[in-house]
């Protein structure tokens, strides 16, 4: 449920947040994780980590490494960028109203740290009909053998 007054989906998430200084985050990631994550840039089409990533495994954040989406629910868009169909669990992600760019979309942020890590649309596939249009730059991704 969004809320009005602050434009911020809401739901239950005890998750304590981790809030680090603008100077600690640029410490911590490169340049281009920063613009993505902390900046809310968006990394250029069929150019960034994983997009085309086969591989079985769990996608976390870059900046917090919280669990948010298990390759099983990633899916070929056809669209550059690494694409799911549901995080990996209720709470894993938060979604915030964005007007920018004279558009009006769903902003999705990493529930632990509020990093940016796309977006999310309704023409994915079933079950969900999501479509979770993540950066590369906002996941690191480790494998797991199967």
């Amino acid at each position: 449920m969004i809320d009005a007054e602050e434009g911020v989906m809401t739901q239950d998430n005890s998750k304590s947040k981790i809030t680090k200084s603008d100077a600690e985050w640029r410490a911590q990631l490169t340049p281009s994780q920063y613009e993505v994550t902390r900046r809310h840039g968006t990394e250029q089409a069929f150019t960034g980590p994983n997009w085309d990533q086969k591989k079985p495994g769990l996608y976390s954040c870059i900046c917090c490494g919280a669990p948010l989406f298990q390759s099983e629910t990633k899916f070929d868009s056809g669209t550059g960028w690494p694409s799911f169909y549901a995080p990996v669990q209720a709470g894993a992600v938060e979604e915030h109203a964005d007007n920018s760019h004279f558009m009006h979309r769903t902003e999705v942020r990493c529930a632990k740290c509020e990093a940016h890590l796309g977006h999310v649309f309704p023409d994915g596939p079933q079950p969900t009909g999501l479509r979770y249009c993540m950066n590369g730059q906002s996941l690191k991704f480790e494998p797991t053998d199967k």
